[in-house]
């Protein structure tokens, strides 16, 4: 396998296919994907983080990673990321997981577990009209997050 350039459209409809709890995007800053022979077996979506306060112009985040289970795609996509990233002028590059996910590719690309990110999806809001949709495990539970 080997790491590929995507489209955002293209990754979002991967997204839509195989991810197991959370929507396409809206936009992104950049797509990777990872093939073999020509067939995609996953893809990562890096934009803007999703947090304002974290939205300093040197922090992007790893918005979606999805595969079909391709054996170590997942380590390879965060691998790449981070070092497009890193090419790019980025100097943080966060990403979230669910708890139940344990971690073990990110680790593998060299990330850190940074703690407990807070509460349900559904608290997740900056104000007071403003509502979250979350969908599948978002439900319940945190989010964890990971700083490369």
């Amino acid at each position: 396998m080997k790491i590929v350039p995507i489209r955002h459209a293209a990754a979002n409809e991967f997204v839509r296919r195989l991810h197991r709890h959370n929507r396409p995007t809206v936009g992104a800053i950049f797509c990777c994907a990872v093939a073999d022979d020509d067939a995609v077996r996953g893809v990562a979506i890096c934009g803007r983080p999703v947090a304002r306060r974290l939205d300093d112009g040197l922090t992007i985040e790893i918005l979606r990673v999805a595969t079909d289970g391709a054996r170590n795609a997942c380590s390879m996509l965060y691998g790449a990321c981070r070092r497009i990233a890193r090419e790019l002028g980025y100097k943080k590059i966060l990403t979230y997981t669910l708890p139940k996910e344990g971690g073990a590719s990110l680790k593998a690309a060299g990330f850190h577990f940074d703690g407990d990110a807070g509460g349900s999806a559904a608290m997740w809001h900056s104000r007071e009209n403003r509502t979250a949709e979350p969908i599948g495990d978002d439900l319940v539970g945190g989010k964890w997050r990971w700083i490369a």
